[in-house]
């Protein structure tokens, strides 16, 4: 007998990691546009603990939309079970990974099988394994998209302009801070692969980590100010944000960007009188800019930096490592 069910985590209510709840649910079905995907694994990503504590982190008037009971998560890899009828990019068998349905919380992908638009998903690199897959799209394509090419023309919800990503070479400076997180790890490989130099912000207990991936100055943030210490710079790139984002803008040239990932705190008169530009975007799901990282990671140009895993049913768990910080890398759910 075929099973029609299939194992999630669910949110029943809003509040800590221990109201993830493990239940059998059915299994979905793939409507026009999408494939079904048998989940391999997972990456956990700040908008799961935002879904999780009820979005208490945004003002109530710019807050989605959704019901509970709520299956959490965007980032997935998998292998193609299904296909409906008008897609034709995949076929049954492949191997997938996308970011599912973002800017959204309908993603789902805490689960055994997910039906994703299969305009979301992009051919899984070969020469990785579904764990480090699963880790990359929603934090490479958030730093795709803030430094490489946006790839859209949807209006940020936190700035009318549309955010222009700054051409990166080898006369650029760029600093990224909170570089040992998801977002931040891959911000440098793409910073580097462009061929700019790199500043990595962190705490001490990552700079062996951030050297090896190519950082060309190291700042332990637990021990110096970097505003005291760099100049000059062309480019910030701040994963962290929020009010202490506006101290990088003094490390700027005139003429120079800070990009905010977690939009900061601002002065227009500030930033007018240095002569710099504030811009951010939302990152969006997109399946082709996906398969250009995936290029990348196949040739180990860039690379996906796993903190620790957990099965899926450990889901309480992943989220409780997040909420204590420091991550280097991503945190990833396995699925059996």
């Amino acid at each position: 007998m075929p099973t029609h069910t299939m194992r999630a985590v669910r949110l029943h209510e809003h509040g800590g990691p221990e109201v993830l709840r493990y239940d059998e649910v059915p299994i979905p079905e793939p409507g026009p546009g999408e494939v079904l995907v048998r989940v391999h694994a997972v990456g956990i990503n700040p908008p799961d603990w935002y879904l999780r504590d009820g979005m208490s982190n945004l003002p109530p008037k710019v807050r989605p939309k959704f019901s509970l009971p709520v299956i959490p998560g965007t980032d997935l890899s998998g292998v193609v079970e299904a296909v409906a009828p008008d897609v034709d990019a995949f076929s049954v068998g492949d191997e997938v990974f996308g970011l599912l349905r973002f800017p959204g919380f309908d993603g789902s992908t805490y689960a055994e099988y997910v039906a994703a638009p299969a305009s979301d998903l992009a051919l899984k690199p070969a020469g990785i394994d579904h764990v480090h897959a699963a880790g990359a799209p929603m934090a490479g394509l958030t730093a795709w998209q803030f430094l490489i090419e946006l790839g859209h023309d949807h209006p940020s919800p936190f700035q009318a302009a549309q955010h222009r990503p700054v051409p990166l070479d080898a006369n650029m400076t760029v600093l990224v801070n909170g570089a040992a997180g998801g977002v931040g790890h891959f911000a440098l490989q793409l910073a580097k692969w462009k061929g700019a130099r790199v500043i990595a912000v962190a705490s001490g207990a990552h700079e062996v980590f951030l050297s090896e991936l190519g950082a060309d100055e190291f700042i332990d943030y637990t021990k110096s100010r970097p505003e005291e210490l760099v100049h000059d710079v062309d480019l910030v790139l701040d994963t962290v944000g929020g009010p202490d984002s506006k101290r990088f803008l003094r490390t700027l040239k005139r003429g120079g960007s800070q990009f905010p990932v977690f939009f900061g705190e601002f002065d227009e008169e500030e930033t007018a009188k240095l002569g710099v530009t504030v811009t951010g975007t939302q990152v969006r799901s997109n399946g082709a800019q996906l398969a250009e990282l995936g290029r990348l990671l196949d040739a180990g140009t860039v690379r996906v930096a796993i903190d620790s895993t957990f099965a899926l049913a450990d889901a309480r768990a992943a989220h409780e490592r997040a909420a204590r910080g420091h991550i280097q890398g991503k945190i990833v759910l396995t699925v059996a």
